[in-house]
């Protein structure tokens, strides 16, 4: 098993676009069915795989293009201590006090340390100065325990 990380900045609106942010429905809208919904369903299904916003699932992280991976770690400590990197780079820039709190902070790459070494994944999200928004995920890959169908991207 080994770890993905992942990091995404961007305007809140970009990233409030969650048809984008979510697998399409496997089965296409019928084909009498309104015109707008048959072609946003086709564009979601060609931009969600390739797209750069986060998923709203962690593991849907894996279906995207290998460059997108920002670092490949073998041992959970150290994912976890990248994760603690981007807080402490990112944390002055926070827009809420209580994201910025050093206790609550340092408790994070601990935590995501145990929950990765469990095979789970790790995604973290802040509001940066308007209207911008911070994404952070570590995903398990070989099997990923919540997706297990998904392949590594990287090889």
């Amino acid at each position: 098993m080994h770890h993905h990380g992942y990091l995404w900045t961007g305007s809140k609106q970009r990233f409030d676009d969650e048809a984008l942010r979510r697998p399409p429905p496997p089965a296409p809208p019928p084909g009498d069915g309104k015109p707008e919904l048959i072609r946003r369903h086709k564009e979601v299904k060609a931009e969600f795989p390739v797209v750069d916003l986060p998923p709203l699932e962690t593991a849907y992280w894996l279906i995207k293009p290998a460059g997108l991976v920002i670092g490949t770690w073998h041992e959970p400590k150290e994912a976890a201590a990248w994760l603690r990197e981007r807080l402490t780079e990112y944390a002055p820039r926070f827009l809420s006090q209580s994201d910025r709190d050093s206790e609550r902070l340092a408790l994070l790459p601990t935590n995501a340390r145990d929950r990765l070494a469990q095979g789970g994944d790790v995604s973290h999200g802040f509001y940066l100065e308007r209207p911008s928004y911070l994404s952070l995920a570590l995903v398990c890959c070989f099997p990923n325990r919540a997706r297990p169908e998904l392949h590594c991207p990287v090889r």
